[in-house]
């Protein structure tokens, strides 16, 4: 259980008066423990807790404290404390509510203070939201790829595992870009009448350094059929390989055994993986990139209304100047004098009609994509070989089958059944279901197919019969006049 005794009261100190010094507090903590400064030589000692919290607390308790309906529970931080009490009152809530946890420091023989576990994993979601510039963009689709080849290759199960991993995270980083843009369109709706270029700013930075890999390098659509591939690979391996590489996974992944659906684990971890990776090329990936786009159009809406109202503003200039030397009365002489001095440093100049030119059509210049070629393995052209070659082996030209027919009738003259044309080899066979369907394409060569009331059945097939007759006997038999 979550809550037990060391934790029953784990989020007291978030739901009182002084929350956001709370969580300033917890920030500075993790940044100093666990974030990309952290001192790991150093374990952090009463001393150093005090010196990190008190200028936090300090900063935190300058800003206005969020008002309370229900004023039972006594705040957190007394109201006359100064900061160094503050400090010590946070610090004991901390420790008293199973964020923060004492513990022996062997080296110094002092007490030292570290984040539970708990504590640890809820201040990381504290210190992420406060980051968005330290995050980096994101290649799970890539590393998933890499990992399944690894796989192929060594037949190693936590390789197989890192992939699993890797696939879970694609739809986390898709759903983070998401949850980014429509917190910009949210903040730019709120901001509107500001023109928020900071944002727009930080969108542009964040574009190059994450989202512009995200969309070409490591784009899910890119890597999807490589990772199809590869999943095909896996599940087609021989039995002893496969049976080696079930092992090792029912050993390294003893999670999987207790959550699959079937009786292989490597099974069912494979299309777990590939349903991950669709679900994210399908629903995910598709709204991303609508979301960037409907921040970027509400975007230059707004910098165009705010051009507009800018250049507007000379317009309404003059109408103001205007309405002013008609209200002046006796003092617009002198109104006039200063609006003309004003203006005095002002040059007009006027185009010439002439001068001006139609532009042709530019040439846009298409954007390529610059990619690695993929290599097409053995087996790859193999199975396309064996694809096109199933595809011949059961077509025949309508112009060969009519032919034959056509043969057979202008040596009979006279109509014939289509049970009655032979049927001792596949291709004759083909030939006979197909030759009806060849006659109605509009090349039948002057034949018609009557449908009869009779039915046909043979070895092979049964269906409705039909009376095959020419319109021209002759026709067939004449040689084809030249030009």
């Amino acid at each position: 259980m979550f809550f037990e005794t060391e934790r029953r009261h784990f989020f007291r100190p978030l739901s009182g008066k002084h929350r956001e010094v709370i969580v300033a507090c917890v920030r500075a903590l993790y940044e100093r423990l666990h974030g990309p400064s952290a001192d790991y030589a150093q374990n952090l000692s009463r001393d150093g807790l005090r010196d990190l919290l008190l200028p936090v607390v300090r900063e935190a308790r300058r800003l206005p404290a969020p008002e309370e309906e229900n004023d039972a529970e006594p705040a957190l931080i007394p109201e006359h404390a100064d900061d160094v009490q503050g400090a010590a009152a946070v610090v004991r809530a901390l420790q008293r509510d199973g964020w923060v946890e004492a513990f022996p420091d062997r080296a110094g023989l002092v007490t030292a203070y570290r984040l539970t576990r708990a504590g640890k994993l809820f201040a990381e979601a504290f210190w992420s939201v406060e980051r968005r510039s330290s995050r980096t963009r994101q290649r799970n689709v890539r590393s998933c790829r890499n990992a399944l080849d690894a796989t192929l290759r060594n037949l190693d199960a936590h390789d197989l595992v890192d992939a699993w991993d890797y696939a879970e995270k694609v739809i986390s980083d898709l759903s983070e870009g998401v949850d980014y843009f429509q917190e910009l369109v949210r903040r730019l709706m709120l901001e509107a009448s500001q023109t928020p270029w900071e944002g727009f700013m930080d969108f542009l930075d964040r574009f190059e350094k994450e989202f512009k890999k995200q969309l070409t390098a490591d784009s899910v659509e890119r890597h999807r059929q490589a990772i199809r591939e590869a999943i095909v690979q896996l599940h087609a391996l021989e039995p002893a390989r496969r049976d080696m590489l079930e092992n090792r996974l029912n050993d390294v992944a003893r999670w999987a055994m207790q959550e699959r659906s079937g009786g292989s684990t490597l099974d069912w971890m494979l299309f777990r993986i590939e349903d991950m990776v669709e679900a994210a090329c399908n629903s995910r990936h598709p709204e991303l990139i609508k979301a960037m786009s409907v921040y970027m159009q509400r975007a230059a809406a707004i910098v165009q209304q705010a051009l507009l109202l800018n250049g507007g503003r000379g317009r309404r200039a003059w109408g103001d100047a205007i309405s002013r030397v008609a209200d002046a009365g006796e003092g617009q002489q002198a109104l006039l004098l200063r609006l003309g001095q004003a203006m005095a440093p002002a040059e007009v100049r006027l185009l010439d009609p002439s001068a001006f030119r139609l532009r042709g059509p530019s040439q846009r210049r298409r954007a390529l994509a610059v990619t690695a070629q993929p290599r097409v393995s053995r087996d790859a052209r193999l199975a396309a070989a064996m694809q096109r070659a199933e595809a011949d082996a059961f077509a025949l030209p309508n112009e060969d089958v009519l032919r034959q027919v056509g043969a057979a009738l202008a040596a009979r003259r006279e109509p014939i059944r289509l049970s009655q044309l032979p049927a001792s080899s596949t291709a004759d066979l083909l030939a006979n279901m197909q030759l009806v369907e060849a006659i109605r394409s509009g090349r039948g060569h002057g034949m018609t197919a009557t449908r009869l009331a009779a039915r046909m059945e043979n070895d092979y097939y049964s269906g409705a019969d039909y009376r095959i007759a020419l319109d021209e006997p002759d026709r067939l038999n004449e040689p084809e006049k030249q030009p």
